[in-house]
């Protein structure tokens, strides 16, 4: 029996990503298929049962390696691609394929706004590293896997939201990708579902803010469930908004009709959400406008130009219509 590692150290968006990878190698192999990614995104695959051992990096390097080196990997699948996953690699000494990054053309765009990016998902991009191996896309999609343990009590919800409502992500890592509280606003006091804010514990205050100027049809839901908690409420949702973030790709897992709005990143850079076999159940608004945009292939923590108009001048009356649309 054949033994892989693949290797993909973060973020939320960037692991669920990797899940077609990890069920095609394990349903094409007969093989044992281990994972390495940062202690604190383990969650994320804890659950999945393609995955036959899980490897969490915690700054533990040296010990890691030995771990590793004991295992006796047949091949190396580095989805990472960075100094940390080249070290491993090195030190297990095995044959190993690694994706391709972009920077220099996203860099190219972000600077100087030539787009030479391929059209290709990374996803399909992550199945043109490992081509050596003939691993096929089933274009089954993403996987998200949820225990019973994190499965929230609907009944605990606020009784108006326990039927349908509408879950709307209103954090995101770096500003120049959250949806500005004013269009957040605006949006939310003309959805006629119930709605359930989503982020973590630093969203709250914007959430009880959201809350007092709406009213009793917003749920604010932020920093009260864990990442898989809130995967549930995605999971269980009629539709999800979100700006590009790491719920929007699990929302894409559940083939969730995914209204996504995005800031200073562009759907370009191949990380949209990826439904092979529901492409109708994503709906990008962008502002293709501004020769600002892109402004960073991350993000920052205010708008450069200083008026946020990759947000700002998206048009609500579309996203609420696709929103209240049944």
């Amino acid at each position: 029996m054949k033994k892989f590692l693949i290797i993909r150290f973060s973020s939320i968006g960037d692991i669920v990503l990797t899940t077609p990878m990890i069920r095609c190698i394990k349903t094409q192999f007969n093989c044992e298929l281990h994972f390495l990614t940062k202690k604190e995104f383990s969650s994320i695959l804890i659950n999945n049962p393609y995955i036959d051992k899980l490897f969490a990096y915690d700054n533990n390097l040296k010990q890691l390696v030995n771990q590793l080196k004991a295992e006796n990997y047949d091949y190396i699948i580095d989805l990472h691609n960075n100094i940390r996953s080249h070290l491993i690699k090195f030190r297990l000494f095995k044959p190993y394929t690694c994706v391709r990054k972009l920077n220099f053309l996203k860099w190219l765009i972000v600077n100087f706004k030539i787009n030479l990016l391929p059209k290709v998902h990374i996803v399909d991009r992550y199945f043109d590293a490992a081509k050596k191996l003939n691993i096929a896309n089933d274009n089954a999609g993403l996987d998200y896997f949820i225990s019973k343990t994190d499965e929230i009590d609907i009944k605990t919800l606020p009784e108006s939201h326990q039927c349908q409502y509408i879950a709307f992500v209103i954090g995101a890592k770096h500003f120049t990708k959250q949806i500005p509280i004013n269009l957040l606003i605006e949006i939310c006091k003309q959805i006629t579902k119930p709605i359930i804010l989503l982020g973590d514990k630093q969203d709250e205050e914007k959430g009880n803010f959201i809350h007092k100027e709406i009213g009793q049809n917003i749920y604010n839901a932020c920093g009260k469930y864990s990442l898989n908690q809130s995967a549930f409420l995605i999971k269980n949702a009629d539709k999800v908004v979100t700006a590009d973030t790491g719920l929007m790709h699990i929302a894409a897992a559940f083939n969730k009709k995914t209204i996504s709005l995005w800031g200073n990143t562009i759907p370009a850079f191949g990380m949209y959400p990826y439904m092979p076999k529901n492409t109708s159940n994503s709906v990008i608004f962008e502002n293709n406008n501004l020769k600002c945009r892109p402004c960073s292939k991350l993000g920052y923590q205010q708008c450069p130009k200083k008026h946020f108009n990759c947000m700002n001048q998206l048009n609500v009356i579309e996203i609420i219509n696709i929103i209240n649309n049944d």
